[in-house]
């Protein structure tokens, strides 16, 4: 598909081998991130700077923020907490102060920020487009604040985050990456793509979770031409 979509919109041949490579690239734009087994998506800003090391090899720093909300449901947390607050839950309806159905759902706000730094392997075998290949290693940092909706998701939220939000650190690993679409040797189109796991909050999540990262955006290219001519 990025081949196809390179030589739609760059007339010039996609074979021929790229013979202007910048020392140093910076990128930023647009990011989302998509965690299925949690129901959060979350949207914001994507930084990251470069410098090519080979033809084939750069290394880089990564940061991304983004903001987003989800709905915690008591089938997320540890088997522990389900069953105290199962208990907690069948007591009340006993005592006829919820009903026999009711559904424990808390509306949460998270922010995110990733942080992460290491080698990307290039193929530029193309003049047109840039692939690349990176292991995905870093750190994210979340604050999440509960945002409960009646007195009984407020009793437990106190109970689980006194503080009424929590913020947690923890490493991640995966693989990613994308396409850079050349438009001229100062400037490209990026499009990348990264799918990492981790474990946030451990004290009260059952799992850890895999994440998708995507983003797009303008690429800028400077410094001497590192090709030997």
């Amino acid at each position: 598909m990025p081949f196809l979509l390179a030589a739609f919109l760059f007339p010039r041949p996609v074979s021929a081998q790229q013979d202007d490579v910048r020392r140093y690239d910076l990128f930023a734009g647009f990011t989302g991130f998509e965690t299925p087994e949690l129901n959060l998506a979350e949207r914001g800003f994507h930084m990251q700077s470069g410098v090519n090391l080979r033809g084939w090899l750069s290394a880089g720093f990564d940061y991304s923020v983004v903001t987003g909300h989800n709905a915690l449901t008591p089938n997320l947390l540890k088997s522990s907490l389900q069953q105290e607050l199962t208990l907690e839950l069948e007591e009340l309806a006993e005592e006829g102060l919820i009903p026999a159905n009711y559904q424990l759902v808390v509306p949460t706000n998270a922010f995110s920020q990733t942080f992460a730094a290491g080698p990307q392997l290039e193929l530029r075998h193309f003049s047109a487009v840039t692939l690349f290949l990176r292991p995905s290693l870093g750190a994210i940092r979340q604050r999440v604040t509960p945002r409960p909706q009646d007195a009984v998701s407020t009793l437990v939220v106190e109970q689980l985050v006194p503080a009424g939000y929590k913020i947690d650190w923890s490493g991640f690993y995966g693989v990613g990456g994308g396409f850079d679409w050349n438009a001229t040797r100062h400037f490209a189109i990026r499009m990348q793509t990264d799918l990492v796991y981790w474990r946030l909050f451990d004290d009260l999540l059952a799992h850890g979770t895999w994440t998708v990262r995507y983003s797009v955006g303008p690429t800028f290219r400077f410094g001497r031409n590192i090709v030997r001519q």
